[in-house]
C-alpha cells in the first residue's frame, strides 16, 4: 500500500513545491514504505541521530548512535530509502490514537497542555521526528513522506494530524518569535484548539520585528490547510522553539490531496 517509486523529482503542485524545494545533491530513485522490522526502526533511528545531533546540536544520548526514545516502540515509522543502496533518507514517525493510549498520551503533550484538543483524539494521528539526509533534500524526498503520510492517514480514516513544528533557536528565539508574530494573525487556530506550553518561548523578552522566512516544512504544512494551536513551546533538548500545528484534513484542498495519492 505504501510503496511507491520515484525519481527524484516532485509532483506537488507549484506553490506547495515552492515551499520545499533546495537544489538536489544526489540523483536516485526512491521509495516509501512503513519499517516493518527491528533493523527498519533503527535505520529510521540512525538517520534521526545524524540529522538532530551530529548535524544539528540537539543534546540526545546516543544508543549506538541511534536516537531513541520511549515512543518509538509504540509509533509507525514511514522510511524513505534509495532503491540503489537501501540507505533510509527520509523519514516520519507516526502515532495513531490506540497507540497514543497505550503510551500514555501523544509526544506532544509533554511540550503543551492539550486539554482542548480531548475531543479530538481518537481522530487524531501525530507525526513527528520528521528529517531527511542532507545529501537528499530535495522536494521527491518530501513528496514521498507526505505521500506516505497521506495514503496512511486516509487509508484509516482519521480526521485529523497534529505535531511538533520546530524553529531553530541558534539566535536565542528572535527568529522564532518573529516567525510566530508574522503567522499568528493569518493562522492561528479557532479558540477551541488552542494548546498552551508547559515551557513557554519567552516571547514578549524577544525581538518579534525581525524579517524571517517561515521554514520550508512550516510554509507546506500551512499551505495545505494547518492551524497554528498556540504560542511556541521551548524544547531545550533540541534547542528549537516547537509549535504545535493541527491539519484537520476537511481543509486540504483536494488538488494536493490528488497529489499526494498518485
Amino acid at each position: 500500500m505504501f510503496e511507491h517509486d520515484l525519481q527524484q523529482q516532485s509532483t506537488f503542485p507549484s506553490d506547495i513545491q515552492d515551499s520545499i524545494h533546495s537544489t538536489p545533491k544526489k540523483t536516485a530513485s526512491l521509495s516509501v514504505a512503513l519499517a516493518t522490522c527491528a533493523e527498519e526502526i533503527a535505520g529510521a533511528q540512525r538517520l534521526r541521530y545524524q540529522v538532530f545531533s551530529e548535524e544539528m546540536g540537539a543534546h540526545i544520548k546516543s544508543n549506538n548512535g541511534l536516537d531513541v526514545d520511549g515512543f518509538d516502540a509504540f509509533c509507525d515509522h514511514l522510511l524513505v530509502r534509495d532503491d540503489a543502496t537501501q540507505q533510509v533518507v527520509g523519514t516520519y514517525r507516526i502515532l495513531n490514537p490506540m497507540q497514543a493510549m497505550l503510551a500514555g498520551g501523544y509526544y506532544s503533550a509533554g511540550e503543551f497542555d492539550l486539554s482542548r484538543l480531548a475531543p479530538l483524539t481518537d481522530r487524531t494521528v501525530e507525526v513527528g521526528r520528521a528529517c531527511v539526509h542532507a545529501d537528499y533534500r530535495t522536494g521527491g524526498t518530501i513528496t514521498l513522506l507526505w505521500a506516505g503520510l497521506a495514503k496512511y492517514i486516509m487509508a484509516r480514516q482519521y480526521e485529523y494530524m497534529i505535531g511538533c513544528a520546530s524553529i531553530c533557536m541558534h539566535d536565542g528565539g528572535h527568529m522564532a518569535a518573529s516567525l510566530f508574530s508574522s503567522l499568528r494573525e493569518e493562522y492561528l487556530s479557532p479558540a477551541e484548539y488552542r494548546v498552551f506550553p508547559h515551557n513557554p518561548l519567552p516571547i514578549e523578552a524577544l525581538d518579534q520585528s525581525l524579517d524571517v522566512t517561515c521554514p520550508p516544512l512550516i510554509r507546506g504544512y500551512l499551505r495545505l490547510g494547518a492551524y497554528i494551536c498556540g504560542e511556541p513551546a521551548w524544547d531545550p533538548a533540541f534547542n528549537t522553539a516547537d509549535m504545535l500545528v493541527l491539519l484537520p484534513l476537511s481543509r486540504i484542498n483536494p488538488r494536493y490531496a490528488a497529489h499526494f495519492l498518485k
